[in-house]
């Protein structure tokens, strides 16, 4: 057995350095990783220096139980042997089977896979459900692609993946780049290896074990975070004439929100801002960005919708929308002198110092993390240095995950529930999300009075899986 350190006479700040030197030294060569470690280990400090004896959790946390790769040959439609690189990134589970997307784009490397896995950790945490952190997928771009080949190669990653993951072991869902056409594909292929329906995957179509409420989830998930938020700054504000004066700041119904992305997330979260009455101004892509001048509309959005699910086309191409003006090589956070919200929708790292600047300078009051770490590491210097409150990705988009983790409970009982009581669900693991942030930052930083969801998030997420690690015999 080995020795148990004393950690109250540990200098919490130099043992953090070390290990931070470590890490750094080691994966020098992943910037993605190394900037979401960063991010997460300086908003835990204040609870590590206040509990040191986490310090040694944190350090095991950071690195991953499993990293799998494996080359994917598949065929394109001349006949031609094509191949891409495959890779599984199972992060920890002390919580749960592992949990968390299959991304399919060219960007995808082993950093980006570890700073998403490393995230997904501390969100499925936030849930509240049984579910450890994992993140995969592959070089392979889809786009541009046919059905052909697109089956092609997911039968080909299928059959290299299905012996790492189960029902009880890993359940991987969709990211960029999957969505139902490519589930569809690797759940045929697990269930031909496999001779059983598992409920490996989560995303599935209706017909096959799929959740009602499942595409809508991330998007609709961060509204409600956002409606949370809004009703925190309500109840809390001073100034307010009278409780109807309140009801109307709390009430996401009028704000003026800027949207980025036209995928999945994107989408269902303009969907859920529409109903709730806000003011959608822009939907982009990386080519740019459709602007609303006055605001989208329902019937805008389906052509958005259409376009992107079914054409697979660019936003370039919805020329025949009267209220949009299409800016090329533009991206949304400076098209407006006033906004109150941002909704970050599309990839990492996409809101610069610059872009920061333009949303302090229209008075936008917080940044609602749709993606995965939108925020470059000095637009958050500038939100935080200005007031300006960010809504986490881990928090805010955790009600993708969740309702994945509704899905894993409906195959288990080989049941579906309604459209209503899945959204009655998510609406309630995503206000404990919220209390859970907000609490966790105040009880260990002391501020009563401030409003740090980062921070809180980060700490809530790390204590729950420690300490499970913890009672498991890990230290």
């Amino acid at each position: 057995m080995y020795k148990k350190r004393d950690w109250s006479t540990v200098d919490v700040v130099e043992e953090l350095s070390k290990i931070t030197s470590e890490v750094h030294g080691r994966y020098q060569h992943e910037p993605e990783f190394l900037q979401a470690y960063d991010e997460v280990l300086e908003t835990i400090t204040p609870m590590l220096k206040k509990s040191p004896r986490y310090i040694p959790m944190f350090r095991i946390m950071s690195e991953p139980e499993r990293i799998i790769t494996f080359r994917v040959l598949w065929v394109d439609d001349d006949g031609e042997l094509q191949m891409n690189r495959g890779y599984r990134v199972q992060f920890n589970s002390a919580l749960g089977p592992y949990k968390g997307g299959l991304r399919l784009h060219p960007s995808v490397n082993l950093s980006i896979l570890k700073f998403l896995g490393f995230e997904q950790i501390l969100k499925n945490a936030l849930t509240g459900l049984a579910m450890g952190g994992a993140k995969g997928g592959s070089d392979f771009d889809p786009k541009g692609k046919s059905d052909n080949e697109v089956r092609s190669f997911c039968q080909a990653f299928m059959t290299e993946l299905y012996r790492h993951i189960g029902p009880d072991t890993d359940v991987p869902a969709g990211d960029i780049g999957v969505g139902g056409r490519e589930i569809g594909f690797l759940y045929g292929q697990y269930r031909k290896l496999e001779n059983g329906h598992h409920g490996v995957l989560t995303g599935k179509g209706m017909l096959y074990g799929g959740s009602l409420i499942r595409p809508e989830a991330t998007g609709y998930g961060a509204v409600y975070f956002a409606q949370n938020l809004l009703g925190h700054l309500a109840y809390t504000g001073t100034g307010y004439i009278d409780d109807q004066e309140r009801a109307v700041a709390a009430s996401i119904k009028g704000k003026r929100c800027l949207v980025s992305g036209a995928g999945n997330a994107a989408q269902y979260t303009c969907e859920k801002l529409l109903e709730l009455g806000a003011v959608v101004l822009t939907a982009s892509d990386s080519n740019g960005t459709l602007f609303f001048k006055d605001g989208m509309t329902s019937k805008d959005l389906q052509a958005i919708m259409e376009l992107k699910n079914e054409k697979r086309g660019r936003l370039s191409e919805l020329t025949e929308l009267d209220n949009a003006e299409y800016k090329p090589d533009c991206k949304p956070w400076g098209l407006v002198e006033k906004v109150n919200l941002a909704f970050p929708s599309a990839t990492q790292n996409e809101i610069n110092g610059e872009d920061a600047k333009h949303l302090i300078d229209a008075t936008c009051c917080a940044i609602v993390e749709v993606a995965n770490m939108p925020i470059s590491a000095e637009a958050r210097k500038e939100f935080k240095a200005h007031g300006v409150i960010i809504c986490p990705g881990k928090a805010a988009n955790c009600g993708g995950v969740a309702v994945s983790g509704l899905e894993m409970s409906q195959n288990a009982a080989r049941t579906t529930w309604t459209r209503e009581e899945v959204d009655g669900k998510l609406q309630e693991i995503m206000k404990n999300a919220f209390d859970h942030c907000l609490q966790a930052f105040q009880k260990y930083t002391e501020e009563p009075n401030s409003c740090d969801l980062e921070q809180g998030a980060n700490i809530a997420g790390f204590i729950k899986v420690a300490d499970a690690m913890h009672e498991q015999g890990l230290y």
